[in-house]
């Protein structure tokens, strides 16, 4: 697709109706991307960053809101143009397949590579990585249904293109902050297989940690649950024998009126001008 048409593409229709809910300057949006630069400044401490599909430029203004040299590239003129008047300035309409004009300690690439041919997401990709060691990057392993989707991988299709530029997962890092969860921290890592497998063993690790302490909560719950059940239990077993104890009562109230003492009772009483009976 020529760079002109892309721009047109990501005008306002799409800013309106292609991002789950309409992509503008409001509380949600910028919440979302103030939540990501909080976890990025206080986890990575990057001196400069580059938003690579930066859109209307709320990353940007939240790092640098936040006193990191934050830049940002979108091929959307429309997007760029809605930059906040202070940011605009470290904003530009461009490629992310072109040449970028320096490195940077930390690249963000949030949702932007899937809307790529394969060809055209590989150059980014490869572009990216030459201007820089750290890439935070997440893309939709799954979302098919979004009219601009052209390349929807799932993560292993990353991973392996971003070992091609030397670029290994940060087994350490976990998605916060509202990064989705597919979001991957990929570093410049030596590559040998030994270093693969330390790598992966650690991640391979805390998997295996969450997964336990998961079950143990599980089973603390399934407990509760169960306790919960039984008490439950008891309380209707009690409302049950209260209903038996009034109907049991209700019968012998019953059986009373019935019998030929409380009439004569109901007799007397209306004889001698007294109440009868109550009941």
């Amino acid at each position: 697709m020529a760079e002109a048409d892309s721009s047109a593409l990501y005008g306002r229709a799409y800013y309106e109706s292609h991002c789950g809910i309409p992509y503008r300057r409001d509380e949600h949006w910028l919440g979302f991307f103030g939540g990501i630069a909080d976890a990025i400044v206080s986890r990575i401490q990057p001196t400069s960053v580059l938003d690579a599909g930066c859109a209307m430029g709320f990353l940007v203004e939240a790092l640098r809101d936040r006193g990191v040299e934050a830049y940002g590239v979108d091929i959307s003129e429309y997007a760029i143009a809605a930059v906040r008047e202070d940011i605009r300035p470290h904003c530009w309409v461009g490629s992310i397949t072109e040449e970028l004009p320096r490195r940077y300690d930390l690249i963000v690439t949030i949702e932007v590579l899937e809307h790529l041919d394969e060809t055209s997401g590989r150059d980014a990709l490869a572009n990216l990585a030459r201007h820089s060691d750290d890439i935070l990057f997440s893309s939709s392993p799954d979302d098919l249904e979004e009219a601009t989707h052209a390349n929807v991988r799932p993560t292993e299709y990353w991973a392996q293109r971003f070992l091609e530029q030397g670029l290994l997962r940060d087994s350490d890092w976990e998605p916060r902050g509202g990064l989705p969860a597919w979001a991957i921290r990929f570093r410049r890592q030596p590559t040998d297989l030994h270093s693969t497998l330390s790598t992966y063993e650690r991640l391979a690790y805390r998997q295996v940690r969450e997964s336990v302490a998961l079950r143990e909560e599980l089973a603390r719950l399934t407990d509760r649950v169960a306790e919960l059940e039984r008490f439950l239990s008891d309380r209707e077993a009690i409302i049950r024998d209260k209903d038996t104890h009034i109907g049991n009562l209700d019968a012998e109230l019953d059986l009373i009126k019935a019998s030929r003492a409380y009439r004569l009772a109901i007799r007397a009483s209306r004889t001698l001008g007294r109440p009868p009976p109550e009941g």
